[in-house]
């Protein structure tokens, strides 16, 4: 490679210049606004974003504290059902429990059901990922050069369908509830759709297309873990079937803590229910089929109102009064040098 040579400018020749054009920008003449930190100024900033923090906290804390919510563990109560689910080959079996609990006051407004569970990593990097999104779109795709190793195909190849470890592991407890009012046994009705969000129930997920289900999702297979296939996942409402069932979308969107609850049903405001649930007793009928015992796991059903904030977490109102605190605090200790410094300039000047 030739080396390159610079020659010096011949007598009479203009030399380039190096200096940016003569424009406000790459001058830099652009107006500009430089604050002024006075005391007044900080001090200011600092008890106005206390005071801000502070009683939004509040107002938070107060919202959360109005939620009404009651907390079941069904886990040993079902102790013989969880004995049956230890053994895998037991998959097939019908198990059920009931739970008794009485509500001392009225539960007023919309009421929602939750299940959670205790101990259940779901954020573990192999699991998230274990999905094919494709595949949940309705697309016809090779599901072998997705993420859902090895709930891909049987051994005779068939394709499971959904893939992946997280629709395998799917919740699949039945749970229903029942009001004992004096001799009679009435079931509080339950809503199992419209609990998902709007962007993942017509959005992110999609059945393949076909004149019906069961012809959609011909030469496929339910995953291991699975009692039914996918297509009938909601016997009672077609609609409410394929991927893009409420509780199989919920389910996917998997939780970023190993303790977390999920939307399972809202109670319907008919009839003895259109305040919410009424004071008494009141049973769950499970139909025990999630296996915990070997994770260590717990199971619970939730019972809770809601109101503007969410639900009953009180982290968010605890997080603004604590950041509150520490800026009015802040504030007083910058007032208290400002004070002491200012003392000592005074017996200076003197």
């Amino acid at each position: 490679m030739k080396n390159k040579t610079s020659f010096p400018p011949q007598e009479g020749e203009a030399r380039p210049s190096r200096c940016p054009d003569n424009s406000a920008f790459k001058q830099q003449k652009l107006p500009a606004w430089k604050p002024q930190l006075t005391i007044a100024t900080v001090l200011s900033s600092f008890f106005l974003t206390g005071a801000f923090c502070l009683s939004v906290g509040v107002c938070l804390i107060l919202s959360t504290n109005s939620v009404r919510e009651i907390q079941i563990d069904y886990s040993d109560k079902c102790s013989d059902c969880s004995k049956l689910r230890e053994n895998s080959s037991n998959w097939n079996k019908e198990c059920h429990c009931s739970v008794n609990f009485m509500l001392k006051e009225d539960i007023l407004g919309d009421v929602f059901m939750y299940y959670g569970l205790q101990n259940f990593y779901q954020n573990h990097r192999r699991y998230v990922i274990s999905r094919s999104d494709a595949q949940l779109l309705g697309r016809n795709v090779n599901i072998q050069k997705s993420y859902c190793a090895p709930f891909t195909t049987y051994r005779n190849g068939t394709p499971m369908a959904p893939c992946g470890a997280i629709a395998n592991s799917m919740f699949n407890d039945t749970i229903d509830l029942f009001y004992n009012l004096k001799s009679s046994v009435i079931q509080v009705p339950l809503l199992k759709t419209g609990n998902s969000w709007w962007t993942d129930k017509n959005v992110k997920f999609r059945n393949p297309k076909s004149y019906n289900l069961s012809s959609a999702f011909a030469g496929t297979a339910r995953p291991p873990y699975w009692q039914k296939p996918v297509y009938l996942l909601d016997e009672e409402d077609e609609r409410n079937n394929g991927y893009v069932n409420d509780d199989f979308i919920i389910w996917m969107r998997v939780s970023a803590f190993a303790t977390f609850r999920n939307l399972y049903r809202r109670v319907s405001r008919i009839r003895q229910f259109a305040d919410g649930l009424p004071a008494g007793n009141y049973t769950f009928h499970i139909s025990y089929n999630f296996p915990v015992t070997k994770f260590k796991g717990r199971k619970y059903v939730i019972l809770s109102t809601v109101v503007w904030s969410g639900g009953s977490n009180p982290f968010l109102g605890i997080a603004y009064v604590v950041s509150g605190t520490a800026a009015t605090l802040t504030g007083f200790v910058i007032t208290a040098i400002h004070l002491k410094l200012r003392k000592k300039k005074a017996c200076f000047q003197k």
